[in-house]
């Protein structure tokens, strides 16, 4: 029996978060892209965007990750994160960090369109709106990540993939679209403001009643 070829072939950006906090998420992000017949690889050299030292104001510092990204990244594969953040960075902001480096620019600007966050990816990409998962009781909310949806102007797609799970039930938030406070290094800065938008999300959490929260 001849195997099916792949419907998308696809590099995995798994994030700092990913790989030093919670890489399961990094995990599961692979068994559902393959789970659609998607090629996945990952390029074992990557490291960060640059989007913390970009953020931050230490451009000069950022630049060598940006340009290291796209060393890693370059052919014709789909580049998916499982972060609005960070694939906004990439997809974005890398203009205007490689603004005074023309061949990084011009290359830039052929794997920028290449660039999605996991979501995203495969609603618009693969156009798929069910992933067909097993039932589960469960009232869930979402948070709208602010890059997410500012930059890449993703709402509903996160919405849609929730819908079609069996048995789950989506409570809208009050402001789902309102910071969570963390912001990077605001939240550093910042902390007292920080703590009190992170105690406003909490409460509008807290009132739909889930149980689970969603981002």
């Amino acid at each position: 029996m001849t195997a099916r070829p792949p419907v998308a072939k696809a590099s995995l950006f798994v994030t700092c978060l990913v790989d030093q906090f919670y890489p399961e998420v990094g995990e599961s992000t692979v068994r559902v892209l393959r789970h659609l017949g998607v090629d996945v690889d990952f390029p074992a050299g990557q490291t960060c965007c640059g989007q913390t030292a970009f953020n931050a104001g230490h451009w000069k510092e950022a630049r060598p990750l940006a340009l290291r990204f796209l060393e890693l990244f370059r052919g014709d594969r789909y580049i998916v994160a499982p972060s609005g953040s960070c694939a906004s960075m990439v997809r974005k902001f890398y203009a205007e960090l490689l603004h005074d480096e023309p061949e990084a620019l011009e290359e830039w600007r052929s794997l920028a369109p290449r660039v999605f966050e996991l979501s995203e990816f495969i609603v618009d990409v693969l156009g798929v709106s069910d992933l067909r998962g097993r039932g589960t009781d469960r009232r869930v909310t979402y948070h709208e990540a602010c890059h997410l949806r500012r930059e890449l102007g993703v709402t509903a797609q996160p919405r849609a993939l929730l819908n079609a799970i069996p048995s789950l039930e989506l409570l809208e938030m009050d402001q789902p679209e309102v910071c969570c406070g963390f912001g990077g290094t605001f939240s550093v800065k910042y902390a007292d403001i920080s703590g009190a938008m992170l105690r406003d999300k909490l409460a509008n959490i807290a009132r739909t009643g889930a149980d689970t929260l969603t981002a």
